[in-house]
């Protein structure tokens, strides 16, 4: 796995983990859209994302 730069560091400084790994949500990992959250995230809204407990209209 190659290193990241400095500057690369501080842009994806939201989503390292302890390891310095690139982590995202639980609900983002297995999802094939590009709007990864990170998983500091505690709430998120995403456009994508149907939960089965949603509130049909």
């Amino acid at each position: 796995m190659p290193r990241m730069s400095k500057k690369q560091k501080l842009e994806w400084s939201f989503f390292l983990n302890d390891r310095g790994r690139r982590t995202y949500n639980s609900l983002c990992r297995r999802c094939e859209h590009d709007c990864k959250q990170s998983f500091r995230a505690v709430i998120i809204q995403c456009p994508n994302y149907l939960s089965k407990r949603r509130k049909r209209k």
